[in-house]
């Protein structure tokens, strides 16, 4: 199945997000970078008939935020308190019930991502190409440790005490979680032209699952690093540099025994866990993530569309149109509800069962970048200004409203929602009948290649 080449928008978005590790002329060849309008505005808000209360337990301004900078800082929750950093280096502790604040520590670093609490440690990586560990009890540095490049996803611990981070160079290393010591490192060669942005460690009961630049997906034993099984997602292609980005930005989800991950100017994939064979693919591109249930896949892709798919053959459920190009967050499951936030601050609720828009709450008036994190039955939702708002929810009636629209009601400018049954993700025309038993996949399954052993 060819790879689609990027619209305007998604040129425009790779452009403000582009890490050039080569030579690039730039972007001025974009029409509305010299002061034309943008053909893809973000749509407007309809008035929607709310069906589920949003309701805010409390909001507060605990840091500056990511201050416009492409960082992934993002709460984390434990031991009944919230962490949250910015881009300055300050990192506060807040109370989860009131959000008073506990402590704060001005680090001085450049934080970009994270804080990941491990034990008792919170850890957190720097655009300086630094990893810290602070006390989660009042914010004392443990440990500093240098890495090979710039840190954009969230450190995540394992259950042996060890710390595995990504970098923006597409190297994985382990830290000793209470030292900091590097106990091994695997770099992986980055494509002369990426987003700039990567995606964050899984740890799975058998290894370490991390998506690289250039579509590819690994799997490492978290002992001494070794890969177990590489495979190519989706390969390069097109004619364009654009073109021919393939980044796995979106965290991968394991959900038993398989790996969904979605590629940009890709695919969305299930691939085995155990083998590293991909079991099916779909042509849909994506960066801001995806979330899964055993029995559902939603995914948001890069035109802002969110789509719930058949995590068996990946033939898709519905998509939901009316948030196209509102700068989504990949999404988060509360209850039978799923929950993104937009550039205008902004939280969205869906309905899991076919996607109609139940409620809406502003929580800020700039982005929220990072997927709101869900805790038990509440909601953390952080944007880019450092307001940290903590919410609660009730749950969408079933089958409201028929569920998802057909597609002559698509053309219906009065509903509340514009949601269409889909044959496949990236697909536009909705299937003539209802859904039939999982498809066979559109593209071959690849096979797992052979690594070599690459640890230090």
């Amino acid at each position: 199945m060819p790879i689609r080449p990027p619209d305007y928008r998604r040129a425009r978005r790779t452009c403000t997000v582009l890490l050039v590790v080569g030579v690039l002329t730039g972007c001025s060849y974009i029409p509305w970078l010299g002061g034309e309008k943008d053909p893809s505005p973000p749509s407007k808000l309809a008035t929607i008939a709310p069906e589920v209360t949003a309701t805010t337990l409390w909001s507060a301004r605990l840091t500056k935020g990511s201050e416009g900078r492409r960082i992934y800082l993002v709460p984390a929750v434990g031991g009944g308190r919230v962490y949250v950093a910015d881009a300055r280096g300050r990192v506060v502790a807040a109370d989860a019930g009131s959000g008073r604040v506990l402590w704060q520590k001005d680090t001085r670093l450049p934080l970009s991502a994270g804080p990941e609490l491990a034990g008792e440690r919170l850890i957190l990586g720097t655009s300086d190409g630094q990893v810290i560990a602070l006390s989660s009890t009042d914010g004392k540095q443990l440990w500093r440790a240098a890495v090979s490049g710039e840190v954009l996803s969230v450190p995540r611990r394992t259950d042996d005490g060890k710390v595995i981070i990504h970098t923006l160079d597409d190297t994985v290393l382990a830290l000793d979680e209470a030292k900091g010591t590097e106990l091994w490192r695997v770099p992986y060669p980055a494509p002369v032209l990426t987003l700039r942005g990567s995606s964050s460690p899984v740890i799975a009961p058998t290894g370490v699952i991390v998506g690289l630049a250039g579509g590819k997906l690994v799997k490492l034993d978290p002992a001494d690093g070794t890969p177990l099984w590489e495979v190519i997602v989706t390969a390069p292609g097109g004619r364009s540099e654009l073109a021919r980005i393939t980044d796995i930005d979106a965290d991968p989800v394991v959900i038993g025994k398989v790996v969904f991950v979605g590629t940009y100017n890709g695919d969305l994939a299930a691939v085995d866990l155990e083998g590293g064979g991909v079991l099916w693919r779909r042509e849909l591109s994506s960066h801001a993530g995806l979330a899964a249930t055993p029995s559902n896949l939603f995914i948001t892709d890069s035109a802002d569309l969110v789509w719930a798919a058949d995590p068996v053959g990946g033939a898709g459920r519905w998509k939901q149109e009316r948030l196209r190009n509102r700068q989504l967050t990949a999404p988060a499951l509360l209850g039978n509800l799923i929950a993104v936030g937009d550039l205008d601050g902004w939280l969205h609720l869906m309905a899991q069962a076919d996607g109609r828009l139940v409620g809406r709450t502003r929580v800020s008036k700039k982005a929220i970048t990072a997927r709101p994190l869900v805790v038990g039955n509440r909601l953390y939702v952080y944007a880019t200004d450092g307001t940290l708002t903590v919410l609660s929810t009730g749950t969408a009636p079933g089958g409201s409203r028929g569920g998802a629209q057909s597609a002559a009601a698509l053309d219906q400018a009065a509903l509340p929602t514009q949601v269409t049954r889909a044959a496949k993700p990236g697909t536009d025309a909705p299937p003539a009948a209802p859904a039939s038993p999982p498809q066979a996949p559109a593209k071959p399954a690849a096979t797992p290649q052979n690594p070599t052993r690459n640890t230090r």
